[in-house]
């Protein structure tokens, strides 16, 4: 009987351990360093300085689909997004009512415009000193790139980390949907 309860116990165990191990891999999985989600008003309370020099915010950009893409100069992934958002969103809804804008991580406005011209990019770039917008967002050890999806209403409707061509292509759509004024839920 003590066998079988000691062998009991055991297998209880590695149940818990193994249930454990699996929760806090779909936990590391989901959790991607925001502090936002999908349906939260976005925060707004800040001025986005362009590579241009001029100067917008979030409040003045409602009532058109935003992308936020949070970059930096030194993210190899980061440049191997911008291409795409230049011409897969940039380049084919820049005509319809959105506003695409990489705010660049940290980086003085010599570095920022120098990024934007090696990159022959033509959406703007924002200035983010001390990564303050970004800490708005995600937590600021947390790292780049990530583009924020925010409705005409300011709401958040789409989250990415990293460039992946699939998620990418999932955000194109809801993106397509937003300007075209299909209806998008938030999930």
């Amino acid at each position: 009987m003590n066998r079988k309860l000691l062998l009991i116990s055991y297998l209880l165990l590695f149940a818990f351990f193994t249930a454990s191990a699996q929760t806090a891999d779909t936990a590391a999985q989901t959790d991607r360093g925001y502090l936002v989600k999908v349906g939260d008003q976005a925060p707004d309370d800040f001025k986005l300085v362009l590579n241009d020099g001029t100067q917008t915010s979030l409040k003045q950009l409602r009532g058109k689909v935003v992308i936020l893409q949070f970059t930096a100069s030194w993210c190899s992934v980061c440049r191997e997004e911008m291409p795409h958002l230049q011409k897969d969103v940039w380049e084919a809804y820049k005509n319809k009512g959105l506003a695409l804008i990489g705010v660049d991580r940290d980086e003085p406005i010599e570095k920022v415009q120098k990024f934007h011209e090696d990159m022959k990019i033509t959406y703007n770039l924002a200035l983010d000193p001390g990564a303050d917008i970004f800490g708005r967002f995600a937590n600021k050890k947390s790292g780049v790139t990530r583009n924020v999806v925010i409705n005409r209403d300011g709401r958040i409707v789409y989250l990415t980390r990293l460039y992946d061509p699939q998620e990418f292509a999932s955000m194109v759509k809801v993106v397509d949907a937003l300007v075209n004024n299909k209806n998008t839920s938030i999930n």
